[in-house]
């Protein structure tokens, strides 16, 4: 889980970081400024290489990539938000494929 506070200078790196790359043609400059613009996952998809979060794990190398996102409304009360549960547990019959 990721909480972004201040969406704004989220959003104003990743624009400066778009205008910074000097081989991103200008087509794909404006498609990626507009959509940074408008949604704050696209922002974070610019400012975070994922090869950059692997990269000196030993034995790991990063055969692909991607992001999936969307907003959340955060209740640290709500038992859905229990961090502290273990990972993996889950409902048996979302996962039958029988």
């Amino acid at each position: 889980m990721l909480e972004v506070p201040d969406a704004e200078a989220l959003t104003s790196a990743a624009l400066a970081h778009i205008q910074a790359d000097e081989f991103m043609p200008d087509e794909e400059r404006g498609h990626a400024e507009s959509a940074v613009r408008e949604d704050e996952s696209e922002a974070l998809a610019y400012l975070v290489d994922p090869t950059d979060l692997v990269a000196d794990i030993p034995g790991v190398e990063l055969a692909q990539a991607s992001w999936s996102s969307e907003p959340v409304e955060y209740d640290p009360e709500s038992m859905e938000w229990d961090l502290d549960e273990e990972d993996g547990e889950y409902d048996e019959e979302t996962t039958d494929n029988a």
